[in-house]
This record gives C-alpha cells, sequence and structure tokens, in this order.
C-alpha cells in the first residue's frame, strides 16, 4: 500500500477531531502544492480550533479567493461569512466589517437563494439583540431559522434557534425559550452542527441557563461540554470557558477546593492566546470564592482585575466590602448597579445582596423593597434557586424586625429550597439565621443545634468568614437572654445604657433617630422591661454595659 499521503492524513485528522494533527498535516501538504478551496477551508477550521485565529482567517480568505475565481458566488460569500465571523467573535470589528461587506458583494451576484444568506442575518440580530431590540433581533433569527429549514443546513438552524431562544429567555418569555434551547442541544449532542459553532452554542446555552437560574440544565450542559471538549485534540476555543462554568457550579455544590482548581486552570487556558472574552468572568468566580473563604485582600484584588477586564463584579465586590465593615460603601455600590441594570434577571443576583446590605445598614424600608422585587422575579421564572434566595431575604428582614414566628417558617421553606438544590453553604447561612429566630422565640437548645449543624457545613467548605461570625453569635447567645436581641440591638443598647439620648446613639450609628425609637421599642419587647433604667438594668446584669 502506498504511504498516506500529508493531504489524506490531514483530511483524516479533521474527520476524527484531530486538530493540532490536521493543521500541521493540512499545513505541510500546502507548502508541497497549495491546497483547493475545500482543503483550505477544512485547514481554517483546523487552526481555529488550535487558537490560530489569525492564521485561521487567512485560511478563509484564501478559500474565498478561489471560489470567487471561479465563479462560485455562494461558496465564496460562504467562505466570507466564516471569516467575518470569526473577527467578530476575536474583536476585530474593522477586518470584520470588510469581511462581511464582502458577503454582500458576492451574494449580490448570486442569481438564486443561497443558505448564506441566513447566516449573514445572525450577526446583525446579534447586534440588535445586544441593542436591546429584542423584538427585531427575533425576526431576524426566525427568519435565519426558516432558510436553515429551507436548506436542511443544522449549523444554520442551530445558530437561529439558539437566537431565537436566548431571546425569548431575555424577554421574559423564560420556558418557551429554554424549550428552543433544548431542541438545539439535541442537534448539538448529535453532532449534526459544525464544530466551530458547536462550542459557541453550549457555552451561550449554558450562559442562557445561568442567567434564568437554572441550575439543573446548567450542570447537563457543562458536563455535555466538558465531554466533548475532552474529544477535541489540543482545543483552544472553549475549553477554559468550559471550566469557568465548572467552576460556577462546584461553587454552588460547595466544593470550593475544586472550584479554586478549575478557575485557575481557566485563567492560564483564557490567557493564552490573551484577550479571549471570558477571561473577566473567570476573575470573578476566583474573585468571589476567595470572598466567601475569607480571603478579602486577594479577592478584592481579582474582582477589581475582573472590572478592569469588562466584567461587573457586582454583586460580589458590594458583599465584600460590606464584610470588611464598609456598609455606607457596600450601599452606595449596589445601588448604583441595580440603577443602572435594567435586565430582570440580571437584577435578581443583585437584588438578594442588596437586601442583606441594606439590613446591615438598617435600612429596613430599602431591605423591604429589594426583597418584594426579588419575589416577584423569583415567581415570573421559577427557578428553585431564586425562590430559595428570596425566601432567605423575606424571612431575614422578618427576623431582623423581631417577628420571630414568621421568619422561622419562610426560612425553612428556604432552607428545604438550598437542600434540593444541593446547596451546602446557602444552607448553612440559613440555618444560622433559622438558629436566630429559635432565639428570638427563647428556644434557646434547638438554636444551638441549628448553629452546630451551620458550623459543620461552614467547616467543611472553607467557610471562614462564616466561621468568625457564626462564632460570635453564638457567643452573644450564651450570654443568656442577651441573645434575643440583634447586633444593632446590642449596639443601641450598649449607648442608650450610658444615658445617650436617641439622638445622639442615632448620630453614633449614622441611622435615624426613628430608627433609633424602633430599635429601642424592640429591646424592650424582647427583654420585657418597660422603661430606660430596667433596660440599662439589664444590660449591667448581661456584661453588656
Amino acid at each position: 500500500m502506498p504511504t498516506p499521503t500529508a493531504l489524506t492524513l490531514g483530511r483524516d485528522a479533521v474527520a476524527n477531531g484531530a486538530w493540532r494533527d490536521a493543521h500541521e498535516q493540512l499545513t505541510s501538504a500546502d507548502h508541497h502544492q497549495p491546497l483547493a478551496a475545500f482543503d483550505l477551508e477544512q485547514l481554517a477550521l483546523a487552526r481555529f480550533m488550535v487558537g490560530m485565529d489569525d492564521a485561521s482567517v487567512q485560511a478563509w480568505g484564501r478559500a474565498y479567493q478561489l471560489h470567487a475565481d471561479a465563479g462560485d458566488h455562494p461558496s465564496a460569500a460562504r467562505c466570507a461569512f466564516w471569516a467575518a465571523f470569526q473577527c467578530f467573535m476575536t474583536g476585530e470589528m474593522a477586518p470584520g466589517a470588510g469581511w462581511a461587506g464582502r458577503v454582500h458583494a458576492c451574494l449580490a451576484k448570486c442569481s438564486d437563494d443561497c443558505v448564506v444568506r441566513g447566516f449573514i442575518l445572525v450577526p446583525e440580530a446579534i447586534q440588535l439583540l445586544e441593542g436591546g431590540d429584542g423584538e427585531r433581533a427575533l425576526l431576524l433569527f426566525s427568519e435565519a431559522t426558516a432558510i436553515g429549514e429551507k436548506f436542511g443546513d443544522p449549523t444554520l438552524l442551530a445558530l437561529g434557534r439558539l437566537g431565537e431562544g436566548s431571546t425569548y429567555t431575555l424577554t421574559g418569555e423564560v420556558e418557551r425559550g429554554l424549550k428552543l434551547l433544548d431542541e438545539v442541544m439535541v442537534s448539538i449532542t448529535a453532532r449534526e452542527v459544525l464544530p466551530n459553532i458547536t462550542g459557541i452554542v453550549y457555552c451561550a446555552t449554558i450562559i442562557a441557563c445561568r442567567e434564568v437560574f437554572d441550575v439543573r440544565r446548567a450542570h447537563e450542559w457543562t458536563r455535555a461540554l466538558s465531554a466533548w471538549c475532552e474529544e477535541q485534540q489540543d482545543l483552544v476555543p472553549f475549553r477554559g470557558q468550559c471550566l469557568v462554568h465548572r467552576a460556577e457550579l462546584m461553587h454552588i455544590q460547595g466544593a470550593w477546593t475544586d472550584a479554586l482548581r478549575e478557575v485557575r486552570l481557566a485563567r492560564e487556558r483564557l490567557s493564552d492566546p490573551p484577550n479571549q472574552n471570558a477571561i473577566g468572568m473567570a476573575y470573578y468566580e476566583e474573585g468571589d470564592l476567595l470572598r466567601v473563604r475569607g480571603e478579602l485582600a486577594q479577592a478584592e484584588k481579582l474582582l477589581q482585575h475582573a472590572h478592569q477586564l469588562g466584567h461587573e463584579p457586582q454583586p460580589a465586590l458590594a458583599l465584600l466590602w460590606l464584610q470588611q465593615g464598609k456598609t455606607t460603601v457596600a450601599v452606595a455600590a449596589i445601588t448604583t448597579s441595580l440603577a443602572e441594570q435594567k435586565y430582570r434577571p440580571h437584577r435578581a443576583r443583585l437584588l438578594g445582596a442588596a437586601v442583606e446590605i441594606h439590613l446591615a445598614a438598617d435600612k429596613i424600608p430599602d431591605a423591604r423593597d429589594r426583597a418584594a422585587e426579588l419575589t416577584g422575579i423569583a415567581r415570573d421564572i421559577g427557578a428553585p434557586l431564586l425562590l430559595a434566595m428570596s425566601g432567605q431575604q423575606q424571612g431575614a428582614i422578618e427576623l431582623a424586625t423581631g417577628n420571630g414566628e414568621t421568619a422561622l417558617t419562610l426560612l425553612r421553606q428556604a432552607w428545604r429550597g438550598w437542600q434540593e438544590l444541593g446547596a451546602p453553604y446557602d444552607a448553612a447561612r440559613v440555618r444560622v439565621l433559622i438558629g436566630k429566630a429559635l432565639v428570638l422565640l427563647g428556644q434557646r437548645e434547638l438554636a444551638d443545634m441549628e448553629f452546630d449543624a451551620a458550623r459543620i457545613s461552614f467547616q467543611s467548605v472553607g467557610a471562614a468568614f462564616d466561621l468568625v461570625a457564626l462564632e460570635a453569635t453564638s457567643e452573644q447567645g450564651s450570654t443568656g437572654a442577651a441573645g434575643l436581641l440583634t447586633q444593632r440591638e446590642v449596639e443601641v443598647l450598649r449607648l442608650l445604657a450610658t444615658g445617650t439620648t436617641n439622638r445622639k446613639i442615632a448620630l453614633a450609628l449614622v441611622i435615624s433617630e426613628k430608627t433609633v425609637a424602633r430599635h429601642v421599642s424592640n429591646i424592650y419587647a424582647k427583654l420585657n422591661v418597660s422603661s430606660r433604667s430596667a433596660a440599662t438594668a439589664w444590660a449591667y446584669e448581661h456584661n453588656l454595659a
């Protein structure tokens, strides 16, 4: 048998997803004798898959020229489209616009309709969607889908339906959007779609699931993306983003050490070649992981770097500032982010943190407003994660205002929600609140059981900051009835016991005089006293003065 040529080996490598081999063999064949248009297209694809973006566009350009010289305008338009698409993906907007112009010039010479007329609608629709015009974007995506159906092109069908599904989820028709995305993923897992689009569809679908807090789907498709990436030899695109998605899910599931390993590997892969879009996402995720572990200084650096790379650093950065005691800064940051964000699922991510921050700042009315909005979004979307988050924040507000029984009911429901999602850290944080509600209701032994369970969970995931806060809570409660009071009420009582007036307490704690009066009233009720002198005596008796 004759020895296989480099061209044959290159073609076989493309068929087997051995992209590094395909690049090397086809490049070798091209040096021996210039490749034909079809093989140049295969070389362009192989180079894209191993991260050689510029060289890939050059190969698409050569294939385009050969098709144009032969008068095959539909094929020339197709190659120009992929060159444009690749330029747009890597942020090379001017070259991308130039290639898009060539697409339209080729299509003007096509007497018959062709599938590329559908492909060229996709970037335009994406632009409209990013600009907030979901209605017009949906029309173009639907037109692309119709052309894909007409020509039986699975890649165009996948892009069109991906666009339709993403648009529906962004505009509030979540169930309809997710159903379309599931249809797209069927064609992806069946290997019907071009590999350079397969990774894009996987990542876009996972992001859409994250946007609407569908943890189950996000986990399922992240696992499928990971398997697909492992099958592609020397794959560069998508691997890094895949790892970020995996780290996010591990974060929720409490596997923080594994999540840190994954996200740090993601940062390495997203840094070579540089300027990959998901690098800011990786910095944010690592920063948020370090934040919950209590490594606040390093976490702040990472979150600020994510911001420099164009990734929104909230709500993690505002929560970090709250942990550092910068309550006023945290309130300003989360308020600004909410004012700038109109998309409801993105607002939901901010609202959960906003409730916590406003409660810490003793801004109960603001916390109630944020929690009410979060509850409305959670009910509309129906995602279990959002419902658990909403119940937790509503319960925290009831606890802060002294409504122990109502708080306990809401918090137990939230705890069950986090348990069902397999989110041990969030479940443990709710258990701390349940414990505080039980203390408020005079059930100290049951409260200690909740605190102990939370402590074990915090230790298992490595939540150092929460462990310290929990010990402080336990110590406060160990003095008997002192555990009935919130941290802010203890601060008010200490000042009250020195003879400080309500006005001066308000100035000292940077809260309103009306809020001080409410705290004093709650203190009287919880301690079963009716005067400042009796409250002062109680404070001295319990070593709080």
